[in-house]
């Protein structure tokens, strides 16, 4: 009888201390619902694409290219410059003649000289190089702006996978509180019979470390929830050790069909912009070759000479006026580098065909795996719902048995373990299949 009031008296005193683990919980619990902002999936979306500066640098790369798409850059357009001088020199001058009366000497005789003169060039023909070129910058602003469409699909699916693996760690939590209130509700059937002599002390402190087991999985269940916030915050670029609340569900589309998705992958930013690679490699092949040929430019400008020498034989010389020319430049030997590089460009060429088809097959396979995974989890999920409701019967069966000894704390353990694996089970095979939904969007460029 005193071992029995013994080990009664353990549990006793063991109970302040989870009234007040669970009292802080539930504190913890209100405190953060009271001061957390809610966020939706929209609003993740806009602030993570509105702070992201992996987005803002990709969006100058863009602005750049932009600003590089000229014919100025291409060197379409005139050249004008002007150049000028002016010089003052100090002379000493001696000039001896035949005829002794032209003899001539001065010290540190002053001479002043202004030239000034302003050239334009105007390329007239260059073997087609300033219409490639122009071409080639052309595409390389579209190269960039499929570079950053990319950037803002990735950036998306990102948000949107780590929101419902927020969604997916709470749907945990509900099904450790139903388990938990399961437990609770075991071990106060546990004490009752311990009143009237039908259940031991085993019994009784199995329940209560049964229960000891289920919180502190709560508390971990916690943190794994806390640090996806973390994540979260991380990606929307605030700060994170912001307090936030996501409140959602996940509802998987259900009428995907994998043809208009590898139809639409044609349409993927990352095959695009392998396209868009391929033309600027030939405007470059093109580019290349068109120094080989001859190039035509127009010159004309208006020059201004001044020279004024007081103590010199000419004491001022002035020429003025305008000038028209045309320049022809004919390439005929330089070691065969233009030959040679062309060759390189058409080789570029070919990788960036190879690279494109290479990337198209990719994503195509990575279109059917995730179709497959997407098909697999819809079927799994079906079978997930009813073993999740089974076995939530299940456990109210056992629980309902076991008040009246007509099965064990065994029996209830095990039911409790089948409850919360299926209920685990049921949120991963939902979560993967609206994983799989999201990478075949993104892959098909649909993503919002």
């Amino acid at each position: 009888m005193e071992v029995w009031k013994c080990g009664s008296n353990s549990i006793n005193d063991k109970r302040p201390f989870m009234i007040r683990i669970v009292f802080f919980l539930c504190c913890v619990l209100l405190t953060k619902e009271v001061v957390s902002q809610q966020i939706t999936l929209d609003s993740a979306i806009a602030i993570a694409m509105r702070n992201s500066p992996g987005l803002a640098i990709s969006k100058n790369i863009v602005d750049i290219a932009g600003i590089n798409n000229n014919y100025g850059i291409a060197g379409g357009l005139p050249v004008v410059q002007s150049v000028n001088s002016v010089s003052e020199q100090l002379t000493s001058l001696q000039q001896t003649y035949s005829n002794p009366a032209n003899n001539k000497s001065s010290t540190n005789a002053s001479s002043n000289q202004i030239n000034a003169g302003l050239a334009a060039s105007v390329p007239v023909y260059a073997g087609g190089r300033i219409v490639n070129e122009k071409n080639r910058l052309g595409a390389v602003v579209s190269q960039t702006q499929q570079q950053y469409i990319s950037r803002v699909q990735t950036l998306i699916y990102t948000v949107m996978l780590k929101y419902y693996d927020i969604v997916r760690q709470q749907e945990y939590v509900k099904t450790l509180d139903a388990s938990i209130k399961a437990s609770r509700q075991r071990l106060e059937i546990v004490k009752q019979q311990q009143n009237i002599g039908v259940a031991n002390d085993a019994d009784l402190f199995q329940s209560q470390v049964d229960l000891n087991t289920q919180i502190q999985n709560l508390i971990a269940q916690q943190l794994v929830i806390d640090q996806d916030k973390t994540d979260l915050l991380t990606l929307m670029v605030l700060n994170p050790d912001s307090a936030i609340m996501v409140k959602d569900t996940i509802l998987v589309n259900k009428d995907i069909k994998l043809d208009s998705i590898l139809s639409a992958a044609y349409q993927n930013p990352d095959i695009q912009a392998a396209y868009q690679q391929i033309q600027i490699n030939q405007y470059l092949e093109k580019e290349v070759g068109a120094y080989r040929y001859p190039s035509v430019s127009a010159n004309l400008g208006y020059n201004f000479s001044h020279t004024s020498n007081p103590q010199g034989f000419n004491i001022l010389n002035q020429q003025y006026g305008p000038y028209l020319g045309l320049g022809l430049t004919i390439p005929i030997f330089n070691g065969g580098i233009y030959k040679r590089q062309q060759q390189i460009a058409g080789i570029n060429v070919n990788s960036a065909q190879l690279q494109k088809d290479t990337l198209i097959l990719n994503v195509h396979s990575t279109a059917v795996k995730n179709w497959q995974a997407y098909l697999n989890n819809l079927k799994q999920l079906e079978t997930a719902k009813q073993n999740y409701d089974l076995s939530q019967k299940l456990l109210n069966l056992v629980l309902m048995k076991f008040n009246y000894k007509a099965a064990t704390i065994v029996d209830v353990t095990l039911a409790q373990q089948s409850f919360e694996s299926a209920g685990f089970q049921m949120v991963n095979v939902n979560f993967a299949a609206k994983a799989a939904e999201i990478q075949l969007r993104r892959l098909a460029n649909q993503l919002p």
